[in-house]
């Protein structure tokens, strides 16, 4: 039977490399010169650390990021800027969360749009992933159109394709 995967992952590398542009630019703008910068990836937490002198810099560098990261592949909702920044002494820091992996509300919104599509195909939740199987390719390739057009406001990922 034929079958796939949806995940919502983000490279660890295309998303260093993304940041690593994000710093060689920053360091380069007139704006920031002689200003406290710091941008840093926290590989194992999947968290990118920001530090500036004031809540606007936190902002454009925030649209750095995303401009870059986009470039780079990886869709804007990977990003979750929900935390506030807050201000430490004489620097404003912010923590932006990257998404790696579903969580398991997300994974149940995905097999709820999957079943109330009507399609003949069974969803079932492995740890992060969601597994789609049917008798038709044709349906799997719905269920994806599907997924796109549902307003998740996740980056998500079609894998493993087998048929």
């Amino acid at each position: 039977m034929p079958s796939f995967d949806i995940s919502s992952k983000v490279d660890l590398q295309t998303l260093d490399n993304a940041i690593n542009t994000v710093k060689k630019e920053i360091s380069g703008r007139f704006d920031f010169r002689d200003s406290h910068v710091v941008i840093e990836l926290n590989k194992k937490d999947y968290v990118v650390n920001l530090e500036a002198d004031s809540d606007m810099k936190i902002k454009q560098m925030i649209d750095v990021i995303i401009s870059r990261a986009m470039k780079q592949g990886i869709e804007a909702s990977a990003f979750n800027f929900d935390k506030d920044a807050y201000p430490s002494g004489k620097v404003v820091k912010k923590e932006v969360a990257v998404t790696n992996g579903l969580k398991q509300d997300d994974a149940k919104k995905i097999v709820k749009l999957i079943k109330d599509s009507g399609l003949k195909v069974q969803a079932q939740i492995m740890d992060d992933i969601v597994r789609v199987t049917g008798k038709k390719i044709d349906d799997l390739q719905e269920v994806i159109a599907a997924c796109r057009g549902g307003n998740l406001n996740l980056p998500l990922q079609f894998i493993n394709m087998k048929s």
